[in-house]
């Protein structure tokens, strides 16, 4: 702890402290997960205001020096590591070598779930006692449509989660969003067949089907979420619709239920389908169920796609597809041809973790932690940024758009705050056609307290408000 004498002389101040903190981090006095002392009783010790110590904190919190733990107090980052000074041992540290290299995935990105909040241990347990348990006959070549008791447990868990009448013989197993796109595409669509995708849409989702799909067109969304009376007055005669009716991406407005049922009388009447993107459907705050697009197809014609990116960890690269009967032959056939099968081990680690129940209560968790975190961005947002975003606020979901309220700014800002590790994304970039919207979407599932998150923008905030005046 500084002293009194030190503070003194270095003319008592938050940068001071910020300094001294800093410093013993980076000179190894301060190691990753040390605790320090709390605001009021350093500030009490230093005989100086709490806001003087708030402000270092915060700083240093920003900067991923310090982590608040709630009630079990502030401590260096138990995640930090230094890169090693490239001068000798008693020489100066270069300037490069006082940043820290925190091993993260990027403050405010979106799409990645709460990895602090993560049940690992259980994780690593199941992952040891499945690698401990594999047989010589699974070590051959995987299976094309998925592990069987992968396939069961995921089908099991729709029913009961997302409304679906669901058979295991259904369901195929892929490396994710990507691969199902490509996947039903290369099975069900013939080249000169019009796709359609929400605008504005997912981004990459977007560039993707760019690349594959030769008649490729955009249908407008609103706060009802995608306009199919548009749909049906210019392009009736659309093969397919990829749409995002839970939380649309990126706006999170919802699917109406008149909406619901005109998309799908249109499917069946044009014998079109509709692919239904469920990507975060689990995290609803308000009610207890938003049921799934593909739980009012009576007559098959919406093939329902997930991944485990956004409730497990990207890295996982598991996703799935639950096939209409009809296309169970022709999925398998193709299957085997581009050889999708994925690899075992990770399969059967998350068939156990699905059958065990833990997913299902890491959830039930999750739903509750991100409602809290979105608290804390919204608050965080009008305190740095007081009338600059209007936020609409939709039933759940991972991100927020921070709707500009004057200004068209938005590639600028997120370009800004990208320089500050911020990462995200201009709402404008996922508009294909001229009727556009300007804001940010922003993640805030890794912000685990108002005070992280209020940091987090205090590092680009007067750079934005000079940036707004010029």
């Amino acid at each position: 702890m500084p002293s009194a004498r030190w503070v003194e002389e270095n003319r008592v101040g938050y940068k001071a402290i910020y300094q001294h903190f800093r410093q013993q981090i980076l000179a190894g006095h301060l190691k990753p997960g040390d605790r320090v002392p709390s605001i009021r009783v350093l500030a009490g010790e230093l005989q100086v205001a709490r806001k003087t110590v708030e402000a270092a904190y915060e700083i240093l919190s920003g900067e991923g020096y310090f982590v608040s733990q709630g009630a079990k107090g502030t401590r260096v980052n138990p995640q930090l590591k230094l890169a090693a000074p490239a001068t000798a041992p008693d020489a100066p540290p270069a300037a490069a070598a006082h940043l820290p290299v925190i091993e993260n995935h990027g403050e405010l990105r979106l799409g990645i779930p709460a990895l602090d909040a993560f049940p690992l241990k259980k994780w690593l347990l199941i992952s040891g006692k499945v690698a401990r348990s594999l047989r010589p006959e699974e070590m051959i070549t995987p299976p094309v449509m998925g592990y069987q008791p992968l396939r069961s447990a995921i089908a099991s868990y729709l029913n009961i989660s997302r409304g679906l009448q669901c058979q295991p013989e259904q369901v195929f197993i892929t490396s994710g969003y990507r691969a199902n796109l490509r996947l039903i595409l290369a099975v069900l669509a013939q080249p000169h067949d019009k796709v359609l995708f929400e605008d504005p849409g997912y981004f990459f989702g977007q560039q993707l089907l760019k690349r594959i799909t030769p008649h490729l067109h955009f249908v407008p969304v609103d706060q009802q979420g995608v306009d199919v009376d548009y749909l049906q007055r210019y392009h009736a005669d659309a093969r397919f619709a990829v749409v995002t009716p839970t939380h649309q991406s990126p706006l999170a407005v919802t699917l109406s239920l008149p909406r619901k049922h005109q998309l799908l009388a249109w499917a069946q009447q044009q014998h079109s389908w509709i692919i239904e993107d469920d990507y975060d459907g689990e995290f609803h705050y308000t009610r207890k169920v938003i049921p799934a697009l593909k739980s009012l197809d009576t007559h098959d014609r919406v093939i329902y796609t997930g991944t485990f990116s956004k409730t497990v960890m990207p890295a996982l690269r598991i996703g799935y597809l639950m096939m209409p009967q009809a296309t169970i032959a022709r999925f398998r056939e193709l299957g085997e041809m581009l050889e999708t099968g994925l690899p075992l081990l990770p399969q059967k680690i998350l068939a156990q973790f699905l059958s065990e129940g833990h997913f299902y209560r890491h959830i039930k968790k999750m739903r509750i932690l991100y409602q809290q975190r979105r608290s804390m961005m919204l608050q965080a947002l009008e305190h740095c940024f007081p009338g600059l975003f209007q936020v609409e606020r939709a039933d759940g979901g991972m991100h927020i758009v921070a709707f500009l309220r004057r200004g068209t700014a938005d590639h600028a800002i997120a370009s800004l705050w990208a320089q500050h590790a911020l990462f995200v994304r201009p709402l404008s970039a996922w508009y294909v056609q001229t009727q556009k919207r300007y804001g940010l979407v922003i993640g805030y599932t890794n912000i685990q307290s108002f005070e992280q998150a209020r940091a987090l923008l205090a590092r680009v905030a007067d750079a934005t408000w000079a940036l707004l005046a010029v």
